[in-house]
């Protein structure tokens, strides 16, 4: 029977899980979403998860903690802004400093910011197009996602020493 779009993502976070909880190492997890979105009947789905236990639910901890407010946007996107964001920032200013010393000069000085932009543009281009075709926005996101679970589990042992009083 054909899988749907629903059941290749609850596969995608069963795996999401496994990685975790250490039952997956980053490359299997990587290796397994990408033949879980690629997958096409159940059986494909099954096999993807069979040598893993069924998910746990989540400590009552995890559950106590702040639901994040920001709208989500997929890792791609996320991964794009991360990549280029100190480009789009640093470019207009250095543009802005030209034009405000050609207006100064009261006349169009050599365009130097095109030697930030260009080779600057040039690599990042490069890593773009390298990233998304090797799945590095997939590889970003478990990495990000494994830091956040890191400091949210530290946050409650930090709570729950607080809770414990300086006597225990």
């Amino acid at each position: 029977m054909r899988a749907a779009d629903a059941d290749r993502a609850a596969v995608a976070d069963r795996l999401r899980a496994a990685l975790d909880e250490g039952r997956l190492n980053l490359y299997e997890y990587d290796e397994r979403l990408q033949q879980a979105y690629a997958a096409r009947t159940y059986a494909e789905l099954d096999a993807l998860v069979r040598d893993l236990p069924a998910v746990a639910p989540p400590p009552a901890a995890a559950l106590a903690e702040p639901v994040e407010t920001t709208p989500a946007r997929p890792a791609t996107a996320r991964w794009l802004a991360e990549v280029w964001m100190p480009y789009l920032q640093v470019v207009p200013i250095v543009v802005a400093i030209w034009a405000i010393s050609s207006l100064f000069a009261r006349d169009l000085l050599y365009f130097w910011p095109g030697w930030v932009a260009g080779p600057w543009g040039a690599v990042l281009l490069v890593r773009t197009v390298t990233g998304l075709a090797g799945g590095e926005p997939r590889r970003w996101e478990a990495e990000r996602e494994r830091r956040r679970r890191r400091k949210l589990a530290k946050r409650a042992r930090r709570r729950a020493l607080e809770a414990g009083g300086p006597d225990d």
